[in-house]
């Protein structure tokens, strides 16, 4: 039984029972029955978010695990690009350097994209910037390699046209490693005999009386002779602008007009001419200027080689 509540009326000094309007009392129902179910909701609210659904969970993993991969595919893309760039100066310093080809500009070869923003469609993402930024390197690796194809496939062509020229450029020591040592190399340094300061414009190997000297390229015999100064003296035209010099030979082996392969035999080390002990004096010139012959020795020096070589030259002395 509900109870039953009452006022006092100050004007009656009495008490009044308080009567209950039926419109009042189903109003109050109502709004408590709203709470009730405002209540519910709110709680459910921040229920959901801390406890998620397993479809929620699982999409959260597969973000993650996205996220991660992206990452590292931009790692992988950094690799590449570093490789690519190894191919690219050896491409411009060693291969077109080699056949005289020009090499390409490093904005030609680093050039991006101009005009409209390509990337727009990617914007508006949770991890736009870091989509957006691997599509870019993806898209410049990919024209640098485009760029990098075609000058390849130019440095075949030139291979092909100047299978002969590969074949006669002096790509080889003309004394067998092992048997040598560097006396002197492409630098200034006083003469031995002449006790002049003097540019020596090739490289001295000394080696024992009757070592094996060899053409360091294919070509003809330009002159084979005996000189007050370089004693017996071979001269070998290569073409394509290219001669050598074998200079204090003790014995020749061929005459002018002989053509002759790269690796065959030519003569032997002596000591004639102005010199000091045994040894060959070796010249390599480009259109008729000397030129260092150290920066050709790649068919046969590997790069800890090259670099000893290089260093034997710069701290040793002349013999001739």
């Amino acid at each position: 039984m509900a109870k039953v509540k009452y006022y006092y009326d100050e004007d009656t000094l009495s008490y009044r029972k308080i009567s209950v309007k039926k419109g009042d009392y189903y109003r109050k129902i109502l709004f408590s029955f709203l709470g009730v179910i405002l209540t519910a909701f709110v709680g459910f609210i921040g229920f959901s978010q801390i406890i998620k659904s397993p479809t929620e969970r699982a999409q959260e993993r597969e973000l993650k695990n996205l996220k991660f991969h992206y990452e590292l595919l931009g790692k992988r893309m950094d690799e590449t690009s570093e490789i690519l760039n190894q191919l690219q100066e050896r491409d411009n310093n060693i291969y077109r350097s080699y056949f005289e080809a020009n090499p390409i500009p490093e904005e030609q070869r680093k050039a991006g994209f101009g005009g409209v923003n390509r990337y727009k469609n990617l914007e508006g993402f949770d991890n736009s910037d870091l989509i957006t930024n691997l599509t870019k390197e993806v898209d410049i690796l990919s024209k640098q390699m485009v760029v990098q194809s075609k000058s390849l496939d130019e440095i075949v062509a030139l291979a092909k046209e100047k299978k002969d020229m590969l074949a006669s450029i002096p790509a080889i020591l003309p004394v067998k490693k092992g048997d040598f040592y560097v006396a002197s190399g492409f630098k200034m340094r006083m003469h031995p005999i002449l006790k002049i300061n003097k540019f020596h414009k090739g490289m001295d190997f000394t080696a024992p009386k009757g070592t094996p000297v060899y053409a360091s390229g294919n070509g003809k015999i330009h002159r084979a002779q005996r000189s007050s100064t370089f004693g017996n003296v071979i001269y070998i035209d290569h073409n394509y602008g290219y001669k050598t010099i074998y200079a204090h030979l003790s014995k020749m082996v061929v005459k002018r007009g002989e053509s002759v392969k790269r690796g065959d035999l030519i003569g032997y080390v002596g000591n004639t001419g102005l010199s000091v002990a045994s040894h060959l004096h070796y010249e390599v010139h480009k259109n008729d200027r000397a030129v260092n012959p150290i920066n050709f020795y790649y068919g046969d020096l590997s790069l800890d080689e090259f670099a000893n070589l290089q260093r034997a030259s710069e701290e040793s002395q002349s013999y001739d």
